[in-house]
């Protein structure tokens, strides 16, 4: 996006913090492709007919920022943010509606293409991330955040440091370290043969 864009959207957010309920909708307007890019991008590993779609996920994410509790938004990054948080959990509560329907079986499947995470298959069960990255929550939560906003908003480093309020270094740092992290988890899980 260009810096026209992100000016925008943090006075789109300020408006809406305000009660303005016209921004919510220019906001909308002005965020839907990027939001359904990310989507389509999770979804590009699965099947054709998958019942979750990326139009469906990107309003689920929306409506839940909207009707969610009141944030003090500070730049378009803190809203991506906030939308690599409510994506993740479309994501997996869609995949534990699932689980449940075929009583244990039928994961979905989640690409890996846009993060490279280290001898990771590229279809890695979204369960499985899920629970990995909330036990890695537990040992670093900056870092565990750092995946999140990397993974699930698509933010570039300098923006999950101006989110997180961290410096270029620290990002990276924590960056490489949640990376070598999940990779041992995930592919150490895989062949013990469990889940994660």
């Amino acid at each position: 996006m260009e810096a026209k864009d992100n000016r925008e959207i943090t006075l789109l957010l300020q408006r809406m913090q305000n009660g303005d309920a016209q921004a919510g909708s220019e906001l909308m307007e002005l965020v839907y492709g990027e939001l359904r890019r990310l989507a389509r991008s999770y979804m590009r590993g699965e099947r054709a007919n998958h019942t979750l779609q990326p139009t469906a996920i990107v309003h689920e994410v929306y409506e839940r920022i909207v009707a969610g509790a009141p944030v003090s938004w500070n730049s378009r990054s803190h809203f991506f943010a906030v939308a690599a948080t409510q994506m993740r959990r479309v994501l997996v509560d869609h995949a534990r509606e699932r689980r449940a329907e075929k009583r244990g079986g039928g994961d979905v499947a989640v690409s890996f293409q846009d993060v490279d995470l280290p001898s990771v298959q590229r279809d890695e069960d979204l369960l499985s991330l899920d629970l990995a990255l909330s036990e890695l929550q537990k040992n670093d939560e900056r870092a565990a955040r750092v995946v999140e906003l990397k993974y699930f908003a698509g933010l570039q480093d300098k923006e999950i440091a101006e989110a997180l309020g961290l410096s270029f270094a620290a990002v990276r740092r924590d960056w490489e370290f949640a990376r070598a992290w999940l990779a041992h988890r995930l592919t150490g899980a895989k062949e013990k043969g469990a889940g994660v």
